[in-house]
């Protein structure tokens, strides 16, 4: 059974670094999917941040590209996301999620909750 688990602080600065970590069991990320970040503020839509695949590479929202950077350490099968330069309107609820092209986001994290201060 393949479980994605977010972690990361739960508080950042406005201004700073979001960092998140994306585990991930029952499955290698270095299979052929595309490990993905998608997030959604309080009451809004979800929101794509972006995606990566072990061997090709990163994408990322157009909205996004700019602050957003995505990694994989596979020793630890974790992906990880980190969001420079945050506003208050980065607050939201963060989920990892796989991505395949056949099958689309079919599992996602419980989601973390993260909230930008000022």
């Amino acid at each position: 059974q393949v479980q994605l688990q977010e972690s990361g602080p739960g508080l950042v600065k406005s201004s700073q670094t979001l960092a998140l970590t994306c585990s991930v069991s029952g499955a290698s990320i270095t299979t052929n999917y595309y490990w993905s970040w998608v997030r959604q503020p309080p009451g809004k839509g979800l929101e794509w941040i972006g995606y990566m695949h072990y061997s090709a590479g990163a994408w990322y929202s157009p909205s996004l590209r700019s602050r957003a950077s995505i990694d994989r350490d596979t020793s630890r099968n974790q992906f990880t996301l980190q969001l420079n330069s945050v506003t208050l309107e980065d607050t939201a609820v963060y989920y990892c999620a796989r991505f395949g092209v056949a099958y689309g986001m079919d599992i996602w994290g419980k989601g973390t909750l993260v909230t930008v201060s000022s």
